[in-house]
């Protein structure tokens, strides 16, 4: 067995999908500005107090078999990303020799630390995803498996099942091949109702290019497709001499109550800012991610230059906004990219929250009345972004409902996504009905200080909340 610190490799398994297919996926032209290596990592934690040896005789036969009848329908995350080069375009490629790796884990690691909300080091997590592999072939041509999935097994305590896949298929694709995976395991192999009933769109013709941006998108992942080979070398190197900053993630969890006072907040300020038209799209998204952002740039930005720009990025699902809807099953990326963008003076001043609600709230609008605005210089934009200011991407969503990805050992305790310090992640609460959950990476020392200021900010529109309710209703 291959021994990690605390962590052994127990088992590698090829699981083929029940029914393979020979054929070839062409990827749209919203694929293509995520083709490559760009990927996603999501960790579900679940209490099993049980050995690893239960593990391996009794869950690890139904995993198997559940996730090969789910690859019969989803064929496509078994095959592989092909990126030739120049000027032939990328595509997923599927043969009889496909297979996705199921790696299983034993860890020595508290299980009970890492499935909470406290600050957790994300090296620690990093051990709990596998890892996807790039190759480059002796054509120049890059190739990339689109999934790969780990069960790590805490003896007695629970057990983590995580994916990591490639973003040639985006969030919604995944949600729906774990509930799929999830369901069958739960009903050891019997009910595909889910899978049957949800069958996934591989029809490429649906998803329409009325700006014609593919010519635009091809040209810009041809520039990017010129760094991978580099920027995968100095990956490997960081990794191989562990030249990994001390980051920690931890979760911030905003109650139902939270949000509309956050709300009620909001629009009371708004008012008083002399703005006579209310917000049209004034959602959870909108004041928690507002709320969030003025307070991490007030918490990383103490000493910093207040003149600089902070950028917030977030994508948004086309499906059923589009001129023709596009399946709700459609498989591969089906996304539009919007921005907002402040000076950091601003974000960190006292109307900075009310201030991140606005351009948020205004990058909404513009994106539900013209879905692909500027999209032809996203590339560009978002090289600009990095280069003149400081970016927050937001990845995940509460509308997946990860919680309710049960493979049989009952709802998950926690589920993480591992991403670098430029992320947030979203999700519905585990434990509380419309409220959410936001992950975030920082610092121990950063991330101490995030903390008191969002408490800060909590118990102030708390005491507004109050105030505001005490002159309505005098005693």
């Amino acid at each position: 067995m291959e021994v990690l610190k605390e962590h052994k490799v127990v088992e590698k398994l090829k699981v083929v999908p029940a029914v393979s297919r020979r054929t070839t996926l062409a990827l749209t032209f919203l694929d293509l500005p995520l083709a490559g290596p760009i990927y996603v990592r999501r960790q579900f934690m679940y209490q099993f107090p049980h050995s690893t040896l239960h593990f391996c005789d009794t869950a690890l036969p139904s995993l198997k078999t559940s996730l090969s009848k789910t690859l019969q329908y989803l064929f496509p995350l078994a095959g592989n990303l092909l990126c030739p080069p120049p000027p032939h375009k990328p595509f997923i490629n599927c043969t009889h020799h496909d297979s996705v790796t199921l790696t299983i884990v034993e860890s020595q690691a508290d299980f009970n630390h890492l499935s909470s909300n406290h600050p957790k080091s994300l090296n620690d997590l990093d051990h709990l995803v596998p890892m996807l592999t790039c190759t480059n072939t002796h054509d120049g041509t890059f190739l990339f498996p689109l999934v790969a999935l780990q069960a790590t097994v805490f003896p007695n305590q629970g057990l983590c099942i995580a994916i990591t896949y490639c973003h040639v298929m985006d969030d919604n694709c995944c949600s729906h091949f774990m509930k799929s995976w999830s369901s069958i395991c739960r009903s050891h192999g019997i009910d595909l109702t889910l899978v049957e009933k949800s069958a996934p769109c591989f029809d490429r013709q649906v998803l329409k290019d009325p700006k014609g941006l593919e010519a635009i998108f091809l040209r810009d992942y041809f520039e990017e497709r010129s760094t991978w080979k580099e920027n995968l070398l100095v990956k490997t190197s960081n990794v191989s001499n562990g030249n990994i900053v001390d980051y920690v993630k931890a979760t911030i969890v905003f109650g139902r109550e939270d949000i509309e006072r956050l709300k009620r907040w909001v629009l009371n300020r708004w008012k008083k800012s002399g703005e006579f038209k209310t917000p049209q799209y004034l959602s959870k998204f909108v004041v928690i991610c507002a709320f969030v952002w003025a307070c991490l740039v007030r918490a990383r930005g103490r000493n910093g230059e207040d003149v600089k720009e902070e950028y917030f990025r977030f994508a948004a699902d086309c499906r059923d906004r589009l001129q023709h809807p596009v399946p709700e099953t459609y498989f591969g990326n089906c996304l539009t990219l919007c921005h907002a963008m402040l000076k950091r003076k601003d974000l960190k001043g006292e109307d900075g929250f009310l201030k991140a609600v606005k351009v948020i709230e205004r990058a909404v609008t513009d994106m539900k009345s013209e879905l692909f605005k500027d999209a032809e210089n996203w590339r560009e934009s978002f090289k600009k972004m990095f280069v003149l200011g400081s970016t927050l991407l937001v990845t995940g969503s509460p509308k997946f409902t990860v919680y309710e990805t049960d493979f049989g050992f009952g709802r998950p305790t926690k589920v993480e996504m591992v991403h670098s310090f430029k992320c947030m992640s979203l999700a519905e609460s585990g434990n509380e009905e419309g409220g959410l959950e936001v992950g975030l990476v920082c610092t121990s020392t950063e991330l101490e200080y995030l903390i008191s200021v969002i408490q800060q900010g909590l118990q102030l529109s708390k005491s507004e909340f109050y105030s505001c309710d005490l002159n309505k209703n005098p005693s």
